[in-house]
This record gives structure tokens, sequence and C-alpha cells, in this order.
């Protein structure tokens, strides 16, 4: 059993779904690393990473530490759609504690600029 909250570390962050069943301090900590994770993948073409960039759509952490990440990408034509669900897998998935990955692409909402932190607007000034 899940349940969702929004993250409050910046306006456009991801809703985050947290394990009722775990303890809170582990739900923290899994959600930190999650992060951490998502930004270690970047598009090539793009020097921001895919969570700056707001790609990350919701990411939900089940009692049995499966993780469920519904993610878009900036086009539907980006050169690396087949492979970039792939690499946001494997970087999640080196989370200690973390017990299984599942990425789901979607393009409803599509992705637009207003999804960016600040900090992948300075990074691609688009200001």
């Amino acid at each position: 059993m899940t349940d969702s909250v929004t993250d409050d570390l910046k306006p456009n962050a991801p809703a985050m779904g947290k394990g009722a069943g775990l303890p809170p301090e582990e739900i923290d900590r899994l959600t930190d690393d999650i992060v951490a994770a998502l930004k270690t993948v970047y598009d090539p073409e793009i020097p921001s990473d895919i969570y700056e960039l707001g790609l990350i759509y919701r990411v939900d952490i089940a009692d049995d530490r499966q993780i469920t990440i519904d993610m878009t990408l900036t086009a539907p034509g980006c050169p690396v759609a087949g492979e970039m669900p792939g690499w946001v897998e494997n970087a999640v998935s080196t989370v200690p504690g973390v017990a299984g990955v599942t990425v789901n692409m979607t393009f409803d909402p599509p992705w637009d600029q207003s999804r960016m932190s600040d900090e992948a607007r300075v990074a691609l000034d688009m200001w």
C-alpha cells in the first residue's frame, strides 16, 4: 500500500508516493537517495539532469520497496527514447534498499519548459 504526497522541495517536483508501512526515516532516506540517483541521468543533448529538467512526473515507493517511476521526455521523438527508461531503472536500482524498479513512459501531460527547476534554467540559459 502506498499513498501520494507532493515533494515541497521545488515548485515542479514530482509526486512522491511513499510506503506507509516503512518507517518515516527510511522513506526520507530512500526518497533522498532516489532523487540523487535520478540526478545522475542526463539526456546526452541537454546539459542538465532529468530530475531538474522536470522529466520525472511521479515516484512511488511501495511498502515492499518496489519503486515505480512515471517519466516523460522533452519530445516524443527524442533520439534516446528507447534507452533512457533503462538508464533510469539502472540508476535507481543501485540505491540501497530498493527491491526493484519499474519505469513507465508517458506523454500525458506533455513536457514543457515550465517543469524545469531554476537550476536547469540557469544551466540552459533559459530565463
